[in-house]
This record gives structure tokens, C-alpha cells and sequence, in this order.
């Protein structure tokens, strides 16, 4: 059974989708109508949508961002805010935003959080403020076109041609072999939900369809951006979920989206999200790097051969044979050179593979021609040329080898993924020509202060931050805004030489931006302990050394569980777990042998349970009250040496003149390091230790106190019985 046979006869939708959904504008005079009258300020709608929730208290570093964010949206200003753990930010930028004419753009990293503030966050908003803005606030969510079912694509799908469904390529299939006739029954199935579904969804947004479907599947009624032949020239324009979904966000106030979409929309010159003039940047500190993933591109055998097949009715037999051949020289080359950062240029084999396929693909591209209004297929012919002009313009950014890219081969263990790389050697110059024109720029999250100073955060997000000490006018901001958090009088030492616990981070500014620390309400220094192990040796082999494994042992065993261990690596994860679970009787689950949200489940249900697992946990983990009251780091998460990208700007940096280290390996794991520390304190009743096993914590005098001073303001101690005995006492309570 081909595709044919999966997706049946030709499709034609009947029902057409509603042009709005709930909590969605719909289209009308929406201007004239939504700031008649007096407007009520950002303070008044924060107080109304804050005294709506049960329980709900007026938040000092609430009540300073939304007033910070009020003045640089009047003043034309970009706006650095880092807002701790408890602050309630999502409410702090969603009231301001409720003042501006015209949609204001949210953007957030990961879905998680944008799940929260459409299901919970907004729709709680629009009923506190519906009295005073005299109307119901709307609101709506933007994705990539991808995440909307295409009704072009579910109708084109009859032909689609066997290779590309029951035959995949083992590289795209894990485990790698073909796929067997059940699995192409599996996926008929599937296919067949899909076009059931399509009659009844009002919106295509694939996140809508319960139970979901496998990838394959999804990509059989989706299209890519790129491939796109647009709403005027397709048969299905005036039904289109995804141009639908457009329009929804136009009419909006709010319109909620991803940092990976934002980054498209910045390298296309800004036509995909509707024009605005605020943009909140929440979970900001991961920006640059989506930025960074949206710039890189690739070049893999298997998707050759596939844009081939694809292209191949519309070619001459030779041009198509020269693709292949272009397939074939790279996988060559790709097999015979190791992986890793190509520090003195393409291999030769990589060269010729890359010349022959900018020649091969320029040439379809000749063949197959311009799409015209007469075209019988234009939605085909689209996607053909799509495919070939991404592999053309990669061949070509490639063999430039320019000095501001970096190229990479890269290959997993099992060997089924091999592919030549290419990305930016930095987005900052990107974000500073892109990211702030005729926007304001409200950046925030609980890690943009690192080192205490917002100077590396603001530059990594093309800001120009010139390292000089704040001007009068940013103090009295922060005078005037600050949290005012008390320096808190504990026993034990301070959490760095020249920083006082709790202290606000000093405010930073340069041209057009300023910057703003509302701290938590979170009293940090008496709800946790951050414990180093300085008695420890330095980390030298990969792994979990085995005095590290025996402070981890001890520690867990002086709670009795509850411990969230934060790994370097894959193997010193399961080195942990084969240790606790030879030596004692608690429950430990390793990331990697269930599903992580089962993981996460079963550990905030079994109290005395442990959960130890790698990087996706350092940040996904949200885990309050008691079953969580040990986070124990083995070390200090900086970039490995062989991570093409973040080893090519150090030697960038070193070869200016600077120190790589300091610049680029230091400044990533301060994010990722304060990242794994906030998993502790999630509420204000939460108590307990963070653990690192790392002495450089301590001991390294150049970027200890720089690491030291990035993390929420602990009771700091190096003394091992401390820490122990601050966990019997939890054990016990």
C-alpha cells in the first residue's frame, strides 16, 4: 500500500473553518473601539487582574516591572528586566501590554510557558479587566505554518510518491531498516484521523488534535514555510488554517508566539508576525541561540535524494541524475571525514561534493522554471523548487567558507544521522539590525543578570553595552523601580566577596535600553543552602568520579530521597543511579528508561523518590513543596570542547586578544547553571539544599565569584556536616 492508499481519493474540504476561535478578535472596528474613554494605566489593570485571583497579593517586583515597562514603552526605550522565580512577570508585561494601540507580541521559548499564558494567564486577565477597558481583551497564538494542517498538502497527497511514506530512508527512521507493511498501516490509519479531523477543526493547529499523531504522519498533511506556494496561488487560499491564524493575530491585542518564529520572522525581514509596536521577549536568555538554529542550515544525503524524487517528473532524466550523483559525492565525503568543527576548511571530498550540487541544483532550478497562474500543479512545483533552492543556497554559503560562519560535520553515536553543518559565528549583529527597529523590546526572564551585571546578556542580544559603570540616570531607575531587597543577616559566609545576598543587581544602560533587577519574593537565604563541595578534587575524567559519588550518596541519605540530580553528561547519570540503587532502597528514575513527564510525575508523587537525568532537566523540571529538596549539580555545565559553535566564537575571541573562556564558555554556564539552581525554590513554603559537586565553585578565583554572583542569593557553605545536617532536619519535619 503506496501513499495513495494511505491518504485515499483527491480531498476537497467541505466545512470551511471559522475565520475566529475562542479568545480570538474577530475582524471589525476593532480600532475605533478599543481605547474609547479614559485608558486605565498598566498599575490599575495589574491591581484588577491580581485581586481576581484567590489568594492573589500585590507583588513589590511586579508592580516595578509593569511600571518600568510603562515608561519605556512612553519613552521609546528597550527594557532589560530580570524578574525571579514568584514575581508573577507573566501578568507584569501582560497588563502594560493591554495599554498599547495595536497587537503587542509575546514570545516565549518554550511551550510550557506559552501553553500557560493562553490557557491560564490571559483568559484570567481578560475577565479582571473586562469592567475597566469597557470590552473583553483578545487574544491569539501564532506558530509556524508547519504546525497547521494544509489542506493543499492533504489533497496533493494521493501522489505522493511511495518512497517518501512506506519506504523511508533508515536515516530518518530510528533504529534505521525500511519500514514493514504494519507500519505503513499504522500510519494509513492515521492519515485517515487526520482527514476526519480536518471536517471538524476550526483552526488546524496540530496541538488541537487529541490523541495526537506520529511526526510522519503529520508531515504527510503539513507544509513548510519554504514550500509554501502562497494564499493567492493556492487552490485552498481562501481556506488556510495557517493564513487564518494570520489574521486572528492582526485583529488581536495580544499575540502570543515562539522565539524559533520570531528568529524566521527576523531573517525575513519581518512579514510573518503583524506589525506592533511592543514585543516582550519572555525566557529572553534563550534567544539568542533559537536565533542561532534559524540561521543554521544543512546538508544531508537522505533529504537530496528525497528533494530528487520530488523534483524528478518535472526534470530531464541527466538533470536529475546529476542530483543524485550530488547525493552520492556527499555521503562520501561525509563518511570518510570525522565529526567536528572543520577548522581549516572543506575537506576536499566535501568541496567537490558541494560544487557538484550547487551546479546540479542551479540547473533543475533553470528546468523546472518560474510557477505561472496556468501551472496544473502549482503547489508541487512549489515545494520541488523549495527543496532545491534550500539545497543551493547551503551548497553555495558552504564552498564561501566566509569568516562569519562556522561549519561542522556532525554525526550521533549509532551512525545514522551524518551531516555537513553551517551556522552564524554570532546572531548579535543580526538581533541589533533586526530585533529593536521601530519596536520597543521588553527582554525578560529569571537569568539576565549573570556575574551580577547585565553587560554580557544585552550584548549577546545586540545591544551595545559599553562595561562602564551605570550611568546617574539608570541608578535612579533602579532607585526608583527597584525590589529593595534586604540584605538578609545569616550565619555562614556571603555568596560571593563583593556581593551582598540579596541585593538588587546594579542597573545597566546604554543607547536606547536600560535595565531593571525586581528580584523574588522568595526569601532565598532562608529557605535554601547553596552547598559546594570545596573538599572534593577537581573534576578531571568523564563521568561520575567516585568521591563525587560519595558526597551524592551521602547527601540523598541523609534526606531519604527527594533529590533532583542535574548531570553533566549521559553516563554520569547512570552512574548515580546504578550507585543509589546498589546501595540503597530508594526509588530512583533515570531520564531516558520511562517518558520525562511520567518521570517528572512519579517523582512529585513518590516522596522518597530520586530523579537524575541530563540538560532537558536543568530547565523542564518544575517540582514545588517537599518532594523536591535536594538539587545536586555534579559539575559546572560548561560547553563541551568538541560543541562546534560555542568552541569557534572562544577561539574568535582568543584570537582577538581576549580569553574564549571568560567571553563565551564562562557566560553559558552561568545561564545554565542558574537554570539548575532555580529548580530548588518554586514557592514561598519550598525549603532545601542545592549540592555542587564541583569545588571550582569555590576554589577557581577568575570565574567562581562571576558564577557565584549569577545565583538566587543562598545561605552559601562549603562545610559537608552543614549540609548534612540541614537534611535530617528536613528529613524529619
Amino acid at each position: 500500500m503506496g501513499a495513495a492508499g494511505v491518504c485515499g481519493a483527491g480531498y476537497r474540504r467541505t466545512v470551511t473553518p471559522p475565520r475566529t476561535a475562542t479568545g480570538s478578535a474577530t475582524p471589525s472596528a476593532r480600532a475605533g473601539s478599543r481605547r474609547r474613554g479614559a485608558r486605565p494605566s498598566g498599575t490599575e489593570l495589574l491591581a484588577a487582574a491580581v485581586g481576581a485571583v484567590p489568594g492573589g497579593a500585590e507583588r513589590p517586583g511586579q508592580q516595578q516591572m509593569t511600571t518600568a515597562i510603562e515608561e519605556c514603552v512612553a519613552g521609546r526605550e528597550h527594557l532589560l528586566v530580570q524578574a525571579g522565580t514568584g514575581t508573577g512577570k507573566s501578568l507584569a508585561y501582560l497588563a502594560p501590554a493591554l495599554t498599547v494601540d495595536g497587537p503587542v507580541v509575546v514570545s516565549t521559548a518554550t511551550l510550557a510557558l506559552q501553553s500557560q499564558l493562553v490557557d491560564h494567564d490571559l483568559p484570567r486577565l481578560a475577565d479582571a479587566v473586562e469592567p475597566l477597558l469597557g470590552r473583553r481583551p483578545t487574544f491569539a497564538v501564532l506558530k509556524g505554518r508547519h504546525h497547521y494542517l494544509c489542506l493543499a498538502r492533504l489533497d496533493n497527497s494521493t501522489e505522493e510518491e511511495p518512497e517518501d511514506t512506506l519506504f523511508d530512508a533508515p536515516a530518518a527512521r530510528p533504529g534505521g531498516g525500511t519500514k514493514w507493511l504494519g507500519e505503513a498501516g499504522r500510519l494509513g490509519k492515521q492519515v485517515e484521523r487526520l482527514r476526519d479531523w480536518a471536517e471538524k477543526t476550526a483552526t488546524g493547529d496540530r496541538d488541537e488534535l487529541d490523541p495526537g499523531v506520529d511526526d510522519q504522519a503529520w508531515r504527510l498533511v503539513s507544509m513548510p514555510a519554504r514550500e509554501c506556494v502562497g494564499a493567492t496561488r493556492c487552490p485552498f487560499g481562501q481556506e488556510c488554517f495557517a493564513e487564518a491564524s494570520r489574521a486572528r493575530a492582526r485583529e488581536a491585542d495580544i499575540v502570543v508566539t515562539n522565539h524559533s518564529l520570531l528568529a524566521v520572522d527576523m531573517l525575513a525581514d519581518r512579514h510573518i508576525v503583524p506589525p506592533h509596536k511592543l514585543l516582550i521577549v519572555d525566557e529572553a536568555h534563550e534567544l539568542a541561540d533559537r536565533v542561532s538554529s534559524a540561521a543554521q542550515a544543512e546538508l544531508v544525503p537522505d533529504l537530496i535524494d528525497r528533494s530528487t524524487r520530488r523534483a524528478r517528473p518535472l526534470l530531464r532524466p541527466e538533470t536529475a541524475e546529476a542530483l543524485t550523483a550530488a547525493g552520492d559525492a556527499l555521503a562520501v565525503g561525509l563518511a570518510e571525514a570525522p565529526a567536528g568543527r572543520l577548522t581549516a576548511g572543506l575537506p576536499t571530498p566535501l568541496r567537490e561534493a558541494c560544487t557538484l550540487l550547487d551546479a546540479a541544483t542551479r540547473s533543475a532550478l533553470d528546468a523546472i522554471g518560474e510557477i505561472k497562474s496556468d501551472d496544473s500543479d502549482p503547489v508541487r512545483k512549489q515545494q520541488a523548487k523549495a527543496a532545491l533552492d534550500e539545497l543551493s543556497t547551503t551548497a553555495q554559503r558552504l564552498l564561501e567558507e566566509a569568516d562569519h560562519d562556522v561549519a561542522w560535520v556532525e554525526k550521533n553515536d549509532s551512525g545514522s544521522r551524518r551531516a555537513l553543518v553551517v551556522a552564524p559565528l554570532s546572531v548579535a549583529g543580526t538581533l541589533a539590525t533586526h530585533l529593536y527597529d521601530e519596536r520597543t523590546v521588553v527582554a525578560t526572564s529569571a537569568t539576565l543578570a549573570l556575574g551580577g551585571r547585565f553587560d554580557t546578556v544585552a550584548r549577546a542580544l545586540g545591544l551595545d553595552a559599553p562595561p562602564v559603570p551605570a550611568s546617574p540616570a539608570a541608578a535612579a531607575l533602579a532607585a526608583r523601580t527597584g525590589p529593595g531587597r534586604p540584605a538578609a543577616e545569616t550565619p555562614g559566609r556571603r555568596l560571593a566577596a563583593d556581593a551582598i545576598p540579596g541585593a538588587t543587581v546594579p542597573a545597566t544602560e546604554g543607547p536606547g535600553w536600560r535595565s531593571l533587577d525586581v528580584g523574588s519574593p522568595f526569601d532565598y537565604a532562608r529557605q535554601g543552602i547553596l552547598y559546594v563541595a570545596a573538599h572534593l578534587p577537581r573534576p578531571s575524567v568523564s563521568g561520575l568520579p567516585e568521591a563525587a559519588g560519595e558526597e551524592l550518596l551521602a547527601l540523598v541519605e541523609a534526606l531519604g530521597g527527594r533529590t533532583l540530580g542535574l548531570f553533566s553528561s549521559r553516563r554520569a547519570a547512570q552512574q548515580a543511579a546504578e550507585l543509589l540503587r546498589a546501595r540503597t532502597d530508594l526509588p530512583v528514575l533515570l531520564q531516558g528508561e520511562e517518558s520525562l513527564p511520567l518521570l517528572v510525575r512519579r517523582f512529585r508523587e513518590e516522596r522518597a523518590s530520586c530523579l537524575f537525568g541530563v540538560m532537558s532537566l536543568w530547565q523542564g523540571v518544575d517540582v514545588p513543596g517537599d518532594a523536591c529538596q535536594l538539587v545536586v549539580i555534579d559539575r559546572l555545565p560548561f560547553p563541551r570542547p568538541d560543541e562546534p559553535l560555542a568552541a569557534a566564537r572562544a577561539a574568535a575571541v582568543d584570537a582577538g586578544g581576549g580569553s574564549g573562556f571568560a567571553a563565551v564558555s564562562v557566560p553559558i554556564a552561568a545561564v545554565r547553571l542558574a537554570q539548575g539552581v532555580g529548580r530548588l525554590i518554586r514557592a514561598n513554603g519550598d525549603r532545601g539544599v542545592v549540592a555542587v559537586l564541583d569545588s571550582r565553585l569555590e576554589t577557581a578565583r577568575g570565574y567562581g565569584p562571576f558564577l557565584r554572583r549569577s545565583l538566587p542569593p543562598f545561605w552559601y557553605t562549603t562545610r559537608p556536616e552543614v549540609a548534612r545536617g540541614a537534611l535530617q532536619r528536613l528529613a524529619t519535619s
